[in-house]
């Protein structure tokens, strides 16, 4: 609110300084309200953070509420021959692979022409011949060029080949190869059912597609592929190269245990995070966010209750799978800890154990499912999180309007003192005037007494 520079001539008063003063006054009536509503956003913000480290921690825990993730299996390669990928219907097992030929693609070329880009059709039909004794027709258009002829044939749906064109020093041939590996899908032959503007040359360059042959455990296998299916159940073998390979299908003990650890980790975070909102430093006296806070009292109530309770079965506690609560003396407060050979023992040995435990026989029985239930119901609409979230966004809002309100009564009060003071300013002005006219007046009537 800008002071009218005009105040004070008529007086002689500093009455915009005055004016200022009393603004300054009346603005400090909004420094309570602008702190509240700092208190308030900070209060938001730190109720945030606590919310995304709870999802995550629960993210974690959903990760082991999963059956399927205790009876997932892995393979284990030895040797390049091969590499594989095993499925849910995999069973553990030893294998011997010995890849004698791998599967490859027909190629076939045709007579040379003296130029790519000139036409050397009338247009007719492309029949190709394939080695299963199946054929592929392509409209050639009339005055098409080898390469017109070249891109028909790769534009051409289902045509079973691809073609490029090849210079041997000398002409330019079509060249095609087989879309498909394997001995039927191999490429034959072609011909043109009007004058042919090139034959094929099978004699030359003709090269039939194989199968692949493979042995698994001795036993011969044939595939038109180098991705055998069904070979060994649930398994994928991808043929890299001619030799020999082992394939060893078992537990994934790796995902089980990224898993559990992932767990750990996540609570670890939250328990730092919430270290981090309830800290107090005595030599600074800087307190967190969330310091006393009874939502924060709450959560950890919460999951203490939960993380310490058991689970029936041959794993109950988590303690039975190696993890613990510890306390950090430097940090003031308890972080889960991991005892790696227990742990890995019970992953080796007791999946499925584990899997009873952490997941149980529906949603909610195992130690993971009742984890997610409980930040489930902290994190709901009515939760005590999301409760205290909602709480100050009103309450910041309500001191924002009460802000505004302020703001609005100082400035009509500013107002008027600035019109109480042009009006004093006047008065004065016209005070000042009387009394300089009536001393010219008595000054006057001196002077003529004095003459008489």
């Amino acid at each position: 609110m800008a002071s009218i520079s005009s105040l004070g001539i008529g007086s002689g008063l500093d009455l915009n300084g005055l004016l200022d003063q009393l603004q300054d006054a009346e603005e400090k009536k909004l420094v309570p309200l602008a702190a509240r509503q700092e208190t308030q956003q900070t209060k938001i913000s730190a109720y945030g953070q606590l919310k995304s480290a709870l999802s995550q921690f629960q993210t974690a825990a959903d990760a082991l509420n999963d059956s399927a993730l205790y009876e997932s299996l892995s393979t284990n390669v030895g040797g390049s021959a091969i590499t594989a990928a095993a499925d849910a219907e995999a069973q553990p097992g030893s294998y011997n692979v010995t890849v004698d030929t791998l599967a490859t693609r027909g190629t076939l070329a045709s007579d040379g022409v003296t130029a790519a880009d000139e036409a050397i059709t009338a247009g007719q039909k492309l029949t190709l011949n394939f080695a299963d004794g199946s054929t592929q027709e392509v409209d050639i258009a009339s005055g098409s060029t080898l390469e017109d002829i070249r891109d028909t044939i790769n534009a051409t749906e289902g045509a079973g080949v691809n073609a490029t064109i090849v210079n041997d020093g000398t002409n330019f041939r079509l060249a095609l190869s087989s879309s498909e590996t394997g001995a039927d899908a191999s490429i034959a032959d072609f011909s043109f059912d009007g004058t042919a503007p090139f034959t094929a040359d099978t004699a030359n360059t003709l090269q039939s597609g194989t199968d692949a042959a493979l042995t698994v455990n001795g036993i011969d296998i044939t595939s038109s592929t180098n991705q055998v299916e069904g070979a060994i159940q649930g398994v994928t073998l991808n043929l890299q190269e001619e030799g020999e390979s082992t394939v060893k299908v078992e537990q994934d003990t790796l995902k089980v245990r990224e898993a559990v650890t992932g767990f750990v980790n996540a609570y670890n975070d939250l328990k730092d995070k919430i270290g981090d909102l309830t800290s107090f430093n005595a030599d600074t006296s800087e307190a967190g966010e969330l310091l006393g806070d009874s939502v924060v009292r709450t959560v950890e109530s919460r999951l203490r209750s939960v993380l310490g309770g058991a689970v029936e079965g041959e794993v109950s506690i988590l303690s039975d799978i190696g993890i613990s609560h510890k306390y950090d003396s430097e940090l003031g407060y308890s972080k889960l800890e991991i005892d790696g050979d227990k742990l890995d023992d019970a992953i080796t040995n007791n999946q499925e154990a584990l899997s009873t435990f952490f997941a149980g026989d529906t949603d909610d029985a195992g130690m993971a499912g009742q984890i997610n239930t409980t930040v489930e119901q902290l994190l709901s609409s009515n939760g005590r999180v999301e409760g205290a979230i909602t709480g100050a966004e009103s309450l910041k809002a309500s001191l924002v309007e009460q802000y505004t309100r302020m703001e609005q009564s100082i400035e009509q009060t500013i107002s008027r003192y600035r019109a109480q003071f042009g009006q004093l300013d006047g008065m004065i002005a016209q005070m000042n005037q009387t009394s300089s006219y009536l001393t010219q007046q008595f000054d006057a009537l001196d002077a003529q007494l004095g003459r008489d």
